[in-house]
């Protein structure tokens, strides 16, 4: 194993940074290629997405997105199952969010958000059990089948705005806008009474802290409980856990629900606390996103924080730097895909070597 070749700083802090300054660097090359000054665009992306409380708002939003989609991805790879569909478990979960918000009436959004949850993790549950099945007892592999059910809850999910949930006076694909009394509370209307100024127009909500406490525990559940052990010993060697007498169809459905279910969250987030309806491209590629936030965090429940905040930034900035610069999105898209493949398709590259070094210099000493 790695850890067993470099120190453990170096497999968590030391090869992510190098990684992400790669990317940087190529990403730089990119835009001196195209007429405009790396350093400025940096620049302006820092100052979009963390100058100001308005760009910590966006920030802050994309980055509970990730959080969860991330965090479901990560429970995943813990049992050695290669989840790619995280994007369909988030737009099943957001029917879900929409189901509940448009036909229950709710007093008031905390008891909503309640019922928003468990119906977004339910119905991103089910979706990723389908696969899960599959593949526990059909032998279909994961990562083929949860591609496949992408593309399946995609044209669902259009049909169902298209024909049964759009208003009969409205043209888009998207539901009615839900009652105003299950609004998220916002960082501004959490932060106000405590003397701290925070945009009003920030998107980021109280979902933020249901995501950072789903952070935790998942922690808990994976290195404190039995079941969490099973999945990691299942993860790490399947005749080994085989042998101790652990069920491969149980660790297989059991991850891929609670994979499926934290995926189907982060649609609370995106629906009801972002446009306040479900349209279309409510899950705007998070569900992939958070494969590449997974690797950089190692599959760690916590470990995830950072590269989630990391992608919040960069989607953010991209956006700022669109408006700024004549930088067209494809190539800001363009940066984004560079941190995601030297972060985790290219990872040994830099690890490679970085063992090597370390190697060495162990005989030195």
């Amino acid at each position: 194993m790695s850890s067993k070749r470099m120190p453990k700083w170096a497999d968590v802090l030391l090869v992510p940074i190098l990684s992400l300054i790669i990317a940087f660097a190529l990403s730089a090359l990119v835009i001196l290629a195209i007429g405009e000054d790396p350093v400025r665009a940096m620049r302006l992306m820092i100052t979009g997405a963390l100058g100001s409380t308005y760009g910590w708002g966006y920030t802050l939003y994309f980055t509970t997105n990730f959080l969860l989609t991330g965090l479901g991805v990560s429970i995943a790879f813990q049992a050695r199952l290669f989840n790619i569909g995280g994007e369909g478990q988030a737009l099943i979960g957001g029917l879900g969010v929409a189901l509940v918000c448009l036909f229950i009436p709710w007093p008031h959004w905390s008891l909503a958000i309640i019922a928003a949850i468990a119906a977004s993790a339910i119905f991103g549950a089910v979706w990723a059990a389908i696969p899960a099945y599959l593949q526990a007892k059909r032998g279909s592999h994961i990562v083929i089948t949860t591609i496949m059910f992408n593309f399946i809850a995609f044209s669902l999910m259009n049909y169902m705005l298209s024909h049964v949930l759009r208003p009969p006076t409205s043209m888009d694909p998207a539901t009615a806008r839900f009652d105003n009394v299950l609004r998220l509370p916002r960082l501004h209307d959490i932060l106000a009474p405590m003397g701290i100024d925070f945009s009003r127009a920030g998107p980021a909500n109280v979902m933020l802290f249901v995501a950072l406490l789903a952070c935790v525990l998942a922690y808990f559940l994976m290195w404190r409980t039995r079941l969490g052990f099973e999945i990691r010993a299942f993860g790490k060697s399947e005749p080994a856990a085989h042998y101790a007498g652990i069920s491969g169809v149980k660790i297989i459905m059991v991850a891929m629900l609670i994979s499926g279910a934290l995926s189907g969250m982060m649609a609370v987030n995106s629906v009801m606390g972002g446009p306040q309806r479900l349209v279309m491209n409510a899950v705007e590629g998070a569900g992939f996103i958070g494969i590449a936030v997974a690797l950089m965090g190692r599959s760690h429940p916590i470990g995830i924080i950072a590269p989630a905040l990391l992608f919040g930034f960069l989607f953010q900035g991209g956006s700022e730097l669109a408006l700024e610069t004549t930088i067209p999105r494809e190539m800001i898209i363009i940066i984004q895909a560079l941190v995601i493949m030297f972060t985790g398709a290219l990872d040994n590259m830099v690890r490679t070597p970085l063992e090597s070094l370390f190697a060495l210099m162990r005989r030195r000493t």
